[in-house]
């Protein structure tokens, strides 16, 4: 998949309107995952991506690894794009399912080994929610 694929597809899976706002919400979401991550699991995971996608996991981050939970990258998320928080969340979980289907399954694994997923812990589960729920095409029938 190619950046004008990659796009494309979220932005009709997101019903944006256009493509700037897409790109905000791709590089808000992925730019503040790659903050959270380590650098390693930021490059692992950005390998299969398009070159574009992948810079705003690695390249634009200058400091992985910070410790934040879920509350706080959506607040993050929804700073950089201007949105309400429960749209940015939503649009992350949307974003995220599409990286799940470009990535090997052990990339995204270590993505989700490097996130607490129990509400005890920061609840980073519901970045997962529609992946764990099938994915965009089993939860949309298409």
């Amino acid at each position: 998949m190619n950046f004008d694929e990659f796009t494309g597809t979220i932005q009709h899976r997101l019903e944006l309107p256009g493509t700037g706002e897409t790109v905000r919400s791709i590089r808000a979401t992925l730019m503040t995952l790659g903050q959270r991550i380590p650098a390693g699991a930021a490059e692992d995971l950005a390998a299969s991506l398009p070159m574009e996608i992948r810079w705003y996991l690695t390249g634009a981050v200058h400091d992985h690894g910070q410790r934040f939970d879920w509350p706080e990258f959506v607040a993050r998320v929804s700073d950089v794009e201007n949105v309400e928080p429960s749209d940015s969340a939503y649009r992350a979980q949307v974003i995220v399912d599409l990286v799940a289907t470009q990535v090997p399954a052990s990339d995204f694994r270590q993505l989700r080994d490097q996130l607490p997923e129990s509400e005890d812990d920061e609840n980073w589960g519901k970045l997962f929610e529609l992946v764990d729920a099938g994915g965009w095409d089993d939860t949309r029938g298409t």
